[in-house]
């Protein structure tokens, strides 16, 4: 019988939202806060990897400095490779071993926690999860996959598949690791706790964007309800003691696709101040 309490950290996705996550990621690093397990979702699953190679500041450099790259978001990114989020320059370009800001991926893959990101399958509409074996030295499709929005990014292959954002269809994936056998749970959100998500808008846009992906549009259609019985899920963990979590205290001034760096910092400043008034708490539920 185990008798050891295995601990996970689930990430939630958001874009630009997620320099909140950074910095929490980064004061993690400072206290020497480590699991068992970790999960994340789109940028919260770029951010994640940062962490798990220890570099700290890296994700602040992401939503901070290279925002300013024209290949990062926009017209230079659609132009170049159809699409508006530059998720081929951010993992690929910026990542890999040469890049302006590569990642320690041998770090990364030693790291004995065990890792995992949210994926959509384009062809079914539903969510998998792929760990550090989808990943090698400069190949990080998988983030891309998990990063890739739809309508706004094409979808990214995985094993001849093609993925979408896996923030669609599992945005707080609390139920995976529960699955994978974790007892406690800590969650860092990327919305305030009083958030409702709303239908989804431009549904002319996207129907048009994503028609040879049928399934993409109808797990579009219901994202707003699956979400937000999703979001209640977690609260409903953390009032079972099971999960401890970690959301903005401040209402957000920041975006999806928000690229102003004055409001990142901001937002990052929040999650230092947010880690520092939980400090106390986040560890009494890590040695309970």
């Amino acid at each position: 019988m185990r008798t050891e309490i295995k601990y996970g950290l689930v990430v939630e996705g958001g874009g630009m939202k997620c320099a909140y996550n950074a910095a929490i990621l980064d004061r993690f690093l400072d206290e020497g806060i480590t699991f068992d397990y970790c999960i994340g979702v789109s940028a919260g699953s770029g951010n994640l990897v940062s962490y798990l190679a220890g570099q700290r500041g890296r994700n602040l450099r992401f939503f901070t400095e290279h925002i300013h790259d024209p290949e990062y978001f926009g017209l230079r990114s659609l132009l170049k490779t159809g699409d508006l989020f530059g998720i081929q320059h951010i993992y690929g370009d910026l990542t890999r071993a040469d890049g302006k800001d590569p990642l320690d991926f041998p770090a990364f893959l030693n790291n004995p926690t065990e890792y995992e990101a949210v994926v959509t399958n384009a062809l079914t509409g539903r969510p998998e999860y792929f760990g550090k074996e989808a990943m090698k030295q400069d190949d990080y499709r998988l983030i891309m996959a998990s990063s890739a929005i739809p309508a706004v990014c094409h979808p990214v292959e995985l094993n001849g598949v093609p993925y979408f954002d896996g923030g669609l269809t599992d945005a707080i994936p609390v139920r995976r690791a529960l699955e994978k056998g974790c007892d406690r749970l800590v969650v860092i959100l990327s919305k305030n706790r009083d958030y409702v998500k709303k239908p989804q808008g431009m549904r002319p846009l996207y129907r048009l964007a994503c028609r040879r992906y049928p399934r993409i549009v109808e797990a579009l259609n219901r994202r707003h309800t699956v979400y937000n019985q999703n979001f209640q899920e977690v609260f409903a963990l953390e009032q079972a003691g099971t999960a401890f979590v970690l959301a903005p205290s401040e209402p957000l001034h920041v975006g999806t696709y928000s690229m102003k760096e004055e409001a990142e910092r901001a937002l990052y400043d929040l999650g230092l101040q947010d880690f520092a008034a939980q400090k106390e708490n986040l560890q009494n539920f890590l040695s309970a």
